[in-house]
């Protein structure tokens, strides 16, 4: 995007109508200062976008520079997350239009990340093809595949389904440039929801974002659609709902010192008032999917990303409790490109070629520091003998995050079981011959994509 552009965008926001759906003002809180800072809120979940293409307003799809390197990638993240805590990477520009070779491409990150032990989201965008355009009932059975295929894997944790429909002028970064965007947005969230539970993938929450922002009588237009059109199945389907925002780059265009953080709590406080006034609780989370400041030396400097950087990332961590916000990731890992005039191809705290630069470290500090960790599984196994079969059950404080959970007592296995209460039988007869003691032991696969082995010693069973 050209600065020109992102001034022009700037004031059209400052030059709309104020008023939101019902009348409602959402232009929200300009002073972070005059905002309360609400206590006992959990520890952020971090995360990144890890891959290095970026959306363009105004311009066509921009490829990288240099290609993606798996091992440096992975090498790359891994410096940023914090021992026993989660981290999760948002996988972008998942295009329906792209087809099955789209699903195959993105299964394959999938897999590849979350062998790494990290947990992914998927970016689902609506992106139609010409032929596609507006066939909603093809885009849903599309979403319903989607959630099908990924959910078996326990660490795909979350799909946002569209990207960024109040965005109507840029359909690279933007779904909101197509026909039925709007209907996109509420259909797809519904039948991804049905579909989740349908198949039993606990895991998977489904939520959508807003983009910070265009001008607000297209922001109430966007929110206003919702209100009027989305049934309650969808309220009832969402799990949390998505902010991109990038304060200092795109609204507004420029700051002053340290103002970024004024632009994180207008951010959420005109997204509250809007999905407010659209029927969506502040007890539906807030996850920050995207956030950034790119560079481009010597105008937009490294050492000012580092230093902006760490304001907003603050900045989220003091007003989580204010407006529920229990998600950030940082947009994204790499450049696309470190030389290019166009300076949408450099949010990377890595330039294209994997050298750092000074908001990598910082931030691999501010996860360790602010984010959340994983609390260690209370979880008890159980077993009696009735009979002459072995009967176990997982228990403990922490049994409902249990997603699966494979039984097993020597060489016999039981199928695996996908539903709560967690429980199988084992015929004790083929062991009742000999005199020895067994093992009875349990693979139990929590939501947060975490396996967890249990174990008790058992010995005959005649009863």
């Amino acid at each position: 995007m050209r600065r020109a552009a992102l001034i022009l965008l700037a004031s059209l926001a400052v030059a709309a109508p104020a008023h939101a759906q019902g009348g409602g003002n959402c232009l929200g809180q300009t002073d972070a200062a005059a905002v309360e800072q609400k206590p006992g809120a959990p520890p952020l979940r971090f995360g990144i976008t890890p891959g290095a293409q970026t959306g363009q307003f105004f311009t066509g799809a921009v490829p990288p520079r240099t290609p993606e390197d798996p091992a440096r990638q992975i090498a790359g993240l891994d410096g940023l997350r914090a021992p026993g805590a989660p981290f999760v990477l948002r996988l972008h520009r998942f295009f329906w239009s792209d087809g099955e070779e789209a699903i195959r491409r993105f299964l394959a990150l999938a897999d590849l990340y979350t062998r790494a032990g990290y947990l992914v989201e998927l970016q689902l965008r609506y992106h139609p093809n010409e032929q596609q355009e507006g066939d909603l009932a093809a885009w849903e059975a599309h979403v319903r595949e989607v959630v099908r295929r990924f959910g078996e894997n326990p660490r795909v944790v979350a799909i946002q389904v569209t990207n960024e429909v109040n965005i109507t002028f840029s359909p690279d970064s933007s779904d909101g440039a197509y026909e039925g965007a709007r209907d996109a947005l509420i259909r797809g969230v519904i039948a991804a929801k049905d579909e989740a539970r349908r198949r039993g993938h606990r895991q998977l929450e489904i939520g959508f974002n807003w983009a910070y922002r265009t001008d607000p009588s297209a922001d109430a237009a966007f929110w206003s659609y919702l209100r009027d059109n989305a049934p309650k199945a969808f309220h009832e389907a969402l799990d949390w709902v998505g902010v991109d925002a990038y304060p200092g780059t795109v609204f507004p265009p420029a700051h002053t010192q340290g103002g970024e953080r004024d632009g994180m709590v207008n951010a959420f406080s005109s997204f509250r008032c809007y999905a407010g006034g659209a029927g969506i609780p502040e007890s539906v989370p807030i996850h920050v999917e995207e956030n950034g400041w790119p560079t481009q030396p010597p105008a937009r400097s490294y050492e000012k990303q580092a230093e902006v950087l760490e304001t907003l990332v603050r900045a989220v961590h003091d007003f989580r409790g204010t407006y529920n916000v229990t998600d950030y990731r940082w947009f994204n890992l790499r450049d696309g490109d470190s030389t290019s005039a166009n300076f949408q191809t450099q949010y990377g705290l890595l330039t294209d070629e994997y050298r750092p630069k000074p908001a990598y470290p910082l931030f691999g500090r501010l996860v360790r520091e602010l984010g959340a960790r994983y609390a260690k599984p209370r979880l008890k196994l159980s077993v009696r003998c009735r009979s002459r079969r072995w009967q176990a059950r997982i228990g403990g404080p922490d049994a409902g995050r249990v997603l699966r959970a494979g039984f097993r007592v020597g060489h016999l296995r039981a199928a695996e079981d996908r539903k709560p209460p967690f429980e199988r039988s084992i015929s004790a007869r083929t062991f009742d011959r000999d005199r020895g003691r067994w093992s009875m032991r349990v693979r139990a696969t929590l939501l947060d994509g975490r396996v967890v082995g249990l174990r008790r010693t058992i010995g005959h069973c005649r009863r």
